[in-house]
């Protein structure tokens, strides 16, 4: 409980700290490190449990951790508003949960990033066509840029892409749309609700149908006298708490100060991650793949710029 009002003290001096190029690059990096470590929790959740499983404990681990602020958050946001936060709770972490990680049951991590990276182009579509989001000539050419590097990058590493099952990657395309929705919807609509209190709403809101899925899917038979399962179980708990529940109030800041297009290339900074993974677990890091990453984020920087 402490440790939570702790990280409400952090999030509430990064709102009221001046709006710059520095916290919002901060919040990327922090974004990209959730997000790209996310994907290693999922796997190991699996091992254990099932995807359904493995989604449901992280949306329900996200709603329990966000508790604290819940009462508060109810009071905050507006009545008509309330509608709009549900909704970007199932459209921004929800739904998406359950595509990844069925989809990483059959496909490999190359093959996720390539179709995650399409977040920020399907931004600027459904933003312009839905939204009336405004995006100069030069946002366009650098999402353009950073879509090309993250493209190479996994055809640079030493073993290609594995194009087995690649009808799963339509599950991920499936989950980018949602997040290019959920982003221009919190842009335009959420922009002058608080980060914890959009979230805990959301979630909170997740909590019992969660634990009905969970009930449903005899999750509650498991065997949970085996010590395999509780590791499972917990990657899938860090992955709420963390990977949903506090990057959603990251993620939630960055659109509110940075926008609808430069928040959705957090996902263009995930192949960081996983390339820094890949080494410390003894992979080989080509040249190749180091200039797709100065690829990446010459993108990045262009539309910051």
């Amino acid at each position: 409980m402490r440790a939570g009002y702790i990280l409400q003290g952090i999030l509430h001096l990064l709102q009221m700290e001046k709006k710059n190029d520095a916290v919002s690059w901060l919040l990327f990096l922090g974004l990209s490190l959730i997000w790209g470590s996310s994907f290693i929790l999922m796997k190991i959740g699996m091992r254990e449990l099932t995807a359904v499983h493995v989604a449901t404990l992280r949306i329900l681990s996200a709603g329990i951790a966000l508790i604290p602020f819940t009462y508060k958050a109810f009071q905050k946001i507006p009545r008509q508003k309330l509608g709009v936060v549900i909704l970007s709770g199932l459209c921004g972490s929800f739904f998406p949960a359950y595509l990844f990680c069925i989809a990483e049951t059959r496909i490999d991590s190359g093959l996720t990033a390539i179709f995650n990276s399409l977040t920020p182009l399907l931004t600027v579509i459904i933003g312009i066509s839905f939204f009336q989001l405004k995006a100069s000539p030069k946002k366009i050419i650098g999402v353009l840029i950073g879509f090309v590097g993250l493209c190479l990058l996994p055809l640079a590493g030493p073993n290609g892409i594995d194009w087995k099952d690649v009808s799963y990657a339509l599950l991920v395309l499936l989950a980018t749309v949602f997040y290019a929705f959920n982003v221009n919807l919190v842009g335009r609509h959420l922009k002058e609700a608080g980060s914890v209190n959009i979230a805990a709403v959301a979630f909170s809101f997740l909590v019992i149908p969660c634990l009905f899925i969970l009930y449903f899917t005899q999750f509650f038979n498991s065997a949970f006298h085996h010590p395999a399962i509780w590791l499972s179980i917990g990657a899938s708990a860090i992955l709420g708490t963390i990977g949903t529940a506090v990057a959603s109030i990251l993620f939630y800041m960055l659109v509110k100060r940075s926008g609808a297009i430069f928040a959705s290339l957090v996902t263009y900074g995930i192949p960081f991650i996983a390339v820094l993974w890949g080494v410390i677990y003894g992979e080989e890091i080509t040249l190749l793949q180091l200039g797709c990453l100065g690829i990446i984020l010459g993108g990045v920087y262009l539309v910051n710029k």
